[in-house]
């Protein structure tokens, strides 16, 4: 089991910048690859960014490419998504999540999940 937390989230203005933390405890964090996701009202769960537990490599979809950037500290236990020239359409619930899955774009093959954080993005 791995428990995850978020946190970061809030209001900003249409091209400003945040930075979302996911905290994790339980078991070994550095065994999990992890990813972040979103879900909008009205609309389905969405893969955004996700980086792996060996080598680090990191995977973006093409809305968040350039703008996003997943990172990780395997000795705080801590998944970060720095977020920079946010749009309105960026506004959702923002959800981290850890897998031993290959396949990390898949939220189906996401094993554990945090509760989500709030980010809304004022025009």
């Amino acid at each position: 089991q791995v428990q995850l937390v978020e946190s970061g989230g809030g209001l900003v203005q249409a091209g400003g910048s945040l930075r979302l933390s996911c905290a994790a405890s339980g078991r070994t964090f550095s065994s999990y690859s992890m990813g972040w996701f979103r879900q909008a009202p009205g609309k389905e769960r969405e893969f955004l960014a996700a980086i792996r537990r060996i080598a680090g490599s990191t995977y973006y979809a093409d809305p968040v490419k350039g703008r996003f950037t997943i990172s990780r500290d395997n000795a705080k236990n801590t998944l970060y998504l720095q977020m920079n020239s946010l749009k309105p359409e960026d506004t959702a619930v923002y959800y981290c999540a850890a897998t031993g899955s290959w396949d990390i774009t898949a939220a189906t093959m996401y094993n554990y999940w945090g509760r989500g954080a709030q980010v809304t993005v004022a025009s």
